[in-house]
């Protein structure tokens, strides 16, 4: 990453900005909630050897929204259960929010919470430092690998956890978005080193591929309309660069020949196509599945 530049992860309320900003520009959340109104049921359909009990674990689970459709669909699969839901999410604003939608809720009164306020490789080492035995039959990992330090190493923890029949699902940008292209391009200028913040879908297969590992793989089509990007001092368009890059100000502070070239890019028919006077981003993602190592 370029010196001169700051993460955008280092500005919680900014970061909380662009990415409210983020969905209501993408189509990501819609893209989300396709696959798990239409695909995920049969997935969820195997775990549980049908036991009256079943642990989920949410890792990054955000104002949860997203998990919480996901056990709608799983108590509609398997009617009658308990479920044992470890939230793992290290924004404190937005643990709170979910927390406020699920005092909400009545009908969640068969799922006991435990709030985990961490990060990923702090919950590995709560996990291991309290020799926890507890296997999951459930654990999603939606957009957030890009915040660890080594996805293998995540993967191979949250993986070992699974029970028997239980499921791995990750989500992530597609190497085939337009995201895949921008870090390929910039990956040394934008990336923050002490994270995987370029890591995509593809990346993972490969790990995943190098190892022998069984998975299945879904791409899910999205878009995001990133026009203000390139209307100089759009307040909401410099919100946006920010999100992309994940630099924080990044109109102000990326050097002229830095921002020109990537907002160059960012119109590349490789990363948008332009159509009614608006530039529409590949906001692909995708989404990785798998089991219990044999």
């Amino acid at each position: 990453m370029a010196s001169s530049l700051t993460s955008l992860v280092n500005d919680d309320s900014r970061y909380q900005k662009s990415f409210q900003l983020f969905l209501e520009r993408s189509s990501e959340h819609q893209c989300m909630q396709d696959f798990i109104h239409n695909k995920l049921p049969d997935i969820l359909a195997s775990i549980g050897n049908g036991k009256s009990h079943l642990n989920v674990i949410g890792v990054g689970s955000g104002a949860g929204e997203i998990d919480l459709e996901m056990l709608s669909e799983l108590r509609q699969k398997h009617p009658g259960v308990t479920v044992d839901n470890e939230v793992v999410e290290p924004s404190s604003q937005q643990l709170h929010n979910y927390r406020v939608s699920v005092s909400q809720k009545k009908e969640l009164d068969y799922i006991t919470f435990t709030w985990n306020k961490m990060t990923a490789s702090e919950f590995e080492a709560h996990w291991k430092e309290k020799k926890m035995t507890k296997k999951a039959d459930f654990i999603h990992m939606i957009q957030m690998l890009y915040y660890v330090k080594d996805p293998a190493a995540t993967i191979s923890f949250f993986q070992s956890l699974l029970d028997k029949n239980g499921k791995l699902l990750i989500i992530l940008v597609s190497g085939e978005s337009g995201w895949g292209k921008l870090w390929r391009t910039y990956r040394h200028q934008l990336c923050n080193p002490d994270i995987s913040q370029c890591v995509t879908t593809e990346d993972i297969k490969n790990i995943l591929d190098s190892k022998g590992v069984r998975y299945q793989n879904y791409e899910l089509p999205s878009q995001m309309d990133i026009t203000e990007c390139f209307t100089e001092g759009d307040e909401k368009g410099e919100l946006l660069l920010d999100f992309l890059t994940e630099v924080l100000n990044f109109s102000k502070t990326a050097s002229p020949e830095l921002k020109a070239g990537v907002l160059e890019l960012l119109r590349h028919p490789e990363c948008s196509v332009e159509s009614n006077g608006k530039v529409i981003f590949n906001n692909n993602l995708g989404v990785i599945v798998m089991e219990q190592l044999t």
